[in-house]
């Protein structure tokens, strides 16, 4: 099976975080797994400590572990879910966001 990461970027709406973590926690990251050959999910808030100067962009982020021979097969049903019964969206995220797959192009090394 390939392996793909979906890195997703997104900010709540002003003043909204607490709606917008509980939506993403608790409702949207199962809907997503639920998606064939999405095997894992983590979110990220960004840290107080940076190597670069603000403005900082986005505030969360969250990355999905893929495993598919068919990407399609996993951007089709988020293409088609998102907005629906069986992948709402929440009124407390920003609707600007930023998201791409990637595929490892190294082994994956340590220390």
């Amino acid at each position: 099976m390939q392996k793909h990461v979906f890195i997703v970027y997104t900010n709540a709406v002003e003043g909204r975080d607490d709606a917008y973590n509980d939506w993403y926690d608790n409702q949207h990251l199962k809907d997503v797994l639920a998606i064939p050959g999405i095997v894992a999910a983590q979110r990220f808030a960004l840290s107080d400590k940076q190597r670069l100067d603000p403005p900082y962009p986005w505030k969360y982020a969250a990355i999905y572990e893929i495993e598919t021979d068919d990407l399609d097969s996993v951007i089709g049903p988020l293409k088609d879910w998102i907005g629906t019964d069986r992948m709402p969206r929440s009124d407390a995220m920003d609707q600007h966001r930023e998201a791409y797959f990637f595929h490892p192009i190294t082994e994956r090394k340590t220390q």
